[in-house]
């Protein structure tokens, strides 16, 4: 307790020494400017938070999607092939040749 009552102590006198020098209204701006900084760290760092889950969710939603999408040629072959009709293959390359890795 005798530490942080110390350390107190010396801040408060941290800052009256910077309002003896740079006078009242620049102390209390500076005051207020680091006041600014500290709520917007901790608004961003819960935005920041935020935005990476959404994009977790967003890269989730987009491998059900591309799942999806495979099933259903799957589905559209077997269907064609039990009702002896043609499938489309054109349509399934062109789907093949987008879901390439592009890396």
């Amino acid at each position: 307790m005798f530490n942080s009552l110390k350390d107190s102590i010396k801040y408060s006198m941290d800052f009256l020494t910077l309002v003896a020098e740079l006078g009242f209204p620049i102390a209390a701006a500076i005051a207020a400017g680091y006041f600014v900084f500290l709520t917007l760290k901790f608004i961003l760092a819960s935005v920041t938070s935020s935005v990476n889950s959404m994009g977790t969710i967003a890269k989730g939603l987009d491998l059900r999607i591309d799942t999806m999408t495979h099933q259903l040629q799957r589905i559209d072959v077997k269907v064609s092939h039990v009702l002896g009709i043609q499938p489309n293959y054109e349509r399934i390359a062109r789907a093949e040749q987008s879901d390439q890795r592009k890396d």
